[in-house]
């Protein structure tokens, strides 16, 4: 049994992130007051957040602790064309 004690808002990308992708997890931008960057937040919970994009082919690579943050590295492959 997995007990999550881990609520959202969850911050899931910077102002450089695919578009489409943050469409797809209903992620609004935000620009911080003082910050002269902009991040995309969700409400739900990390492990939504890393349901859906396990759907849509993204599957984590590595993930770690920073203080009370945690951080996870996503990788999804690409096509490529030679």
């Amino acid at each position: 049994v997995v007990i999550s004690f881990e609520t959202g808002p969850t911050m899931v990308g910077d102002e450089y992130s695919d578009p489409a992708i943050m469409n797809y997890l209903g992620a609004r931008k935000n620009t911080m007051l003082g910050n002269n960057f902009s991040e995309y937040h969700v409400d739900d919970s990390p492990r939504l957040v890393l349901d859906k994009l396990e759907k849509i082919g993204f599957r984590v690579v590595t993930m770690t602790g920073v203080g009370q943050t945690l951080v996870w590295c996503m990788y999804k492959e690409t096509d490529c064309i030679t």
